[in-house]
């Protein structure tokens, strides 16, 4: 495998005074999938009415002592390892000091100094099918805070603490991205990832999944310097672009970015290190305040938990646990199924969606149903606004369909017209075949008494297929209508070959 990020020059932004490029680190926050809060018996869910899952924990009650959520641990633990990250048997939490109307406690229950999870490295792959890796630095376990509500007064603002205490890992990765691409792939894998351990549902609409992406700007060649060194004074300064919850506006933020910077820089000023925001309607970012350091959090170990000690037996059973991962699974398709990379590659992005394959491909043509489940399929469901995980077509459908396919039983040109009533709950396509009359014409003496009917119905065009063989398509096309488009194509294309002499 080949890390695709060494001197490449589709990466280079051009600008007034010479090239750059965009450097990126990823912070992504992801909801630990649990029925509990973090610290707190408190329920976690969505939709539910104003603060009606909240405990005193939650609250930030006097007195009140929080108490560690066992699962919540093993689920960061699972999601470290499908990281292929090291999972630190020793770790702890730390207060993180900070004032906000929805953080009732005036600080944050985090991890800075001994994380849960370690260093490691994730595979992703490109837009045009090459990998390339991420390291990733860090997974920490911290509470959420809670939110806002400002536009239901015009003077007041409500606060809501439902999320308030909710369990998030917040996975930061190393400054190996390079392009807005590069950062939409990164998220798409780890949520992927995600979803595939049962860790985080990556639901990016509810904020389930959100990032903070660091956008820097440099000079060509000062990233390989960097690389080379380990030194960051190679790269510019960075901004954190905050809470950015969809592909499409990470994609525009670090766009925007990258040209805010180098406007600035080439105009002879210098970038602020500091927390942005995106606004999509405008397209912009814009300033939401200095960044902060460690040091101004003035971090300390929470004196109401003990440091979190795990035993090496009790990791190793998660890690026995773990399902099959994307990874895994891409090379498996393509070695059982002798799928290609990018089929696969589109298969493994849901996992639901590779289930289904899998179900519908057992003793047919792997890749006629990979065809069928990518497009038809997927098509469907895109347009009624459905994941896949919804599809309401049994798989045994669309194995039932190439099958028909495969005996010749109906064409490739009539299964989409059968696929349309298998759709819309006409039934199985055997019985969609049989109720609409739509098997295929196999019949040779059928098909050549409609082709010698056509032949002696235009006997200039037939006599002149020999100086234009192209035309033969024509009588195929005829041919076609004659039966309703259920001859056999190759039957048609052998006997009219035949009888013009091709």
């Amino acid at each position: 495998m080949t890390d695709t990020k060494t001197a490449d020059t589709s990466k280079l932004i051009p600008g007034r005074t010479g090239s750059w490029e965009i450097v990126m680190g990823l912070e992504i926050h992801a909801q630990v999938a649990s029925k509990a809060k973090l610290f707190s018996g408190a329920a976690v869910g969505f939709g539910a009415g104003p603060n009606e899952q909240v405990s005193l924990v939650d609250a930030g009650f006097p007195g009140m002592l929080p108490t560690l959520n066992k699962y919540c641990v093993e689920q960061a633990v699972r999601t470290g390892l499908g990281l292929n990250a090291q999972i630190n048997k020793r770790s702890q939490f730390d207060r993180k000091n900070y004032f906000y109307p929805d953080l009732p406690t005036g600080y944050q229950i985090s991890q800075l100094y001994f994380p849960i999870v370690g260093e490691g490295v994730v595979e992703v792959e490109a837009e045009d099918g090459s990998f390339f890796n991420v390291g990733i630095e860090r997974l920490h376990l911290e509470q959420d805070a809670g939110k806002l509500i400002h536009d239901l007064s015009p003077t007041e603002s409500y606060v809501d603490l439902n999320r308030a205490g909710t369990a998030l890992m917040e996975i930061v990765s190393r400054p190996d991205i390079r392009s807005p691409e590069e950062a939409v792939a990164y998220v798409k894998k780890i949520r992927t990832i995600l979803i595939y351990l049962g860790t985080c549902d990556g639901d990016m609409e509810k904020g389930n999944l959100r990032a903070d992406v660091n956008v820097s700007v440099c000079r060509e060649g000062q990233y390989a310097k960097y690389k080379a060194t380990g030194d960051f004074s190679h790269l510019g300064t960075r901004c954190e672009i905050k809470n950015v919850n969809s592909f499409r506006f990470i994609s525009q933020a670090i766009n925007y970015e990258a040209r805010r910077q180098i406007e600035i820089l080439e105009d002879g000023g210098k970038i602020d290190q500091e927390t942005r925001l995106y606004d999509p309607t405008a397209g912009e970012t814009r300033s939401m305040r200095s960044k902060e350091e460690a040091m101004d959090y003035r971090y300390f170990p929470d004196p109401d938990l003990l440091p979190l000690e795990l035993e090496q037996a009790w990791i190793d059973g998660i890690k026995a646990d773990l399902p099959e991962l994307p990874d895994a699974k891409r090379r498996r398709l393509m070695a059982d199924y002798g799928l290609s990379q990018y089929d696969a590659v589109v298969l493994i992005s849901e996992q639901a969606k590779a289930d289904y394959f899998e179900a519908a491909a057992k003793g047919r043509d792997a890749k006629l149903v990979s065809n069928w489940v990518t497009n038809e399929v997927s098509a469907r469901l895109a347009a009624d606004g459905k994941d896949f995980s919804e599809n309401p077509l049994p798989a045994a459908h669309v194995a039932q369909l190439v099958e028909l396919i495969e005996t010749n039983v109906i064409s490739s040109k009539i299964a989409k017209e059968v696929f349309d009533h298998v759709w819309n709950g006409e039934g199985s396509p055997a019985e969609v075949v049989e109720k609409h009359g739509l098997k295929q014409v196999t019949d040779t003496g059928a098909i050549e008494k409609a082709i010698d009917e056509i032949i002696a119905a235009n006997p200039d065009k037939a006599a002149g297929v020999a100086e234009k063989p192209q035309s033969l398509g024509w009588f195929v096309g005829q041919v076609m209508k004659a039966t309703g488009g259920k001859a056999n194509p190759a039957a048609v294309n052998d006997i009219l070959k035949a009888k013009l002499g091709l």
